[in-house]
């Protein structure tokens, strides 16, 4: 009890290997600019074609711009580590970094479930769709994510950062991920692990039980439609959702369900750099990439922006 509170954490980093971490600060640059670049523009897109006002597009561009805030609370710290000497972060700055993470992961898991409820009414109920999910019920779902990812994630912060931490500063990770952070404590741990076992698990079985069962639903009305071309068309409105989903879960659920264990290897690292730097890259780009609507909304826009320079460079 003597001992002096822990000021600064120290991170042990992705590697000590000079030429890989070089090979790593281009990879993870060249991977945040991407994912600024791909919700930021994808975000704008939706906003400023009228071809995509609608609820779907809406809660991809909530999406977006969860993504975008998702990676920038730790991918911008990784890089500059990469190139660091020491790798360290205030004890204030790590609760913070926790805290903005964690609310944007949980939001994210939560739009997830809203986007699969979307997909249900439309597959499921079409000719109700646009009068259950209006402009205004995306709103709310949007904001009933932020709240609800927020409220739970300022008690989990609170509780950890509340302990009293007074021995190493070395965190084995290389951002401020609890489990790591935890063993640091000289306090009893027991009750911020039952919170933050208890946060994680209803947030990640709620959602996932949300949306398999919208799914099944989803499964059975396509089932019933008689024409193949209207099967791929329903398909194809899902796909997009269902393979951000899979990524993201896949990559969650490979970092937090496995078996406890007192050092934490490279494959956990692995881990844990996909579902918080690349996850955020990839969601823009598969439903740019699989989406017609959206791939039609890019071309226009590409071939305006080709003829608004070429028609400028003439005038000049």
């Amino acid at each position: 009890m003597n001992k002096t509170q822990v000021t600064m954490f120290e991170f042990s980093g992705l590697t000590h290997d000079p030429a890989l971490a070089v090979f790593l600060f281009i990879f993870f640059l060249l991977v945040y600019f991407i994912t600024v670049v791909g919700n930021v523009g994808l975000f704008t897109i939706v906003h400023q074609s009228s071809a995509l006002h609608t609820p779907m597009y809406y809660f991809l561009s909530f999406l977006s711009l969860v993504d975008l805030f998702y990676s920038s609370s730790v991918t911008p710290k990784i890089i500059t580590d990469l190139v660091s000497v020491r790798k360290v972060i205030t004890f204030y700055g790590c609760a913070l970094q926790y805290f903005f993470f964690s609310t944007f992961a949980a939001t994210e898991v939560l739009l997830l479930s809203n986007m699969s409820y979307d997909r249900y009414v439309a597959i499921c109920h079409p000719l109700h769709y646009v009068s259950i999910i209006t402009k205004k019920k995306c709103m709310l779902f949007g904001l009933f994510a932020f709240s609800f990812g927020m409220l739970p994630c300022s008690v989990q912060t609170s509780c950890i950062f509340s302990l009293r931490y007074c021995g190493s500063n070395l965190i084995d990770h290389f951002f401020c991920d609890i489990p790591s952070v935890l063993k640091l404590s000289c306090s009893k741990t027991f009750t911020c692990e039952i919170i933050m076992f208890s946060f994680i698990g209803s947030y990640s079985i709620g959602s996932l039980a949300t949306i398999l069962v919208s799914y099944i639903y989803i499964l059975v009305a396509i089932l019933q439609i008689k024409s193949t071309g209207g099967r791929q068309k329903a398909f194809s409105t899902c796909s997009s959702h269902v393979s951000c989903v899979s990524i993201f879960y896949v990559s969650v659920f490979l970092t937090y369900l496995r078996p406890p264990s007192k050092k934490f290897e490279k494959k956990d690292k692995v881990a844990s750099a996909f579902y918080s730097v690349i996850t955020p890259m990839l969601n823009p780009l598969i439903y740019s990439l699989r989406n017609q609507e959206v791939k039609m909304v890019l071309v226009t826009f590409c071939a305006q922006t080709w003829r608004s320079l070429r028609d400028a460079k003439i005038s000049l």
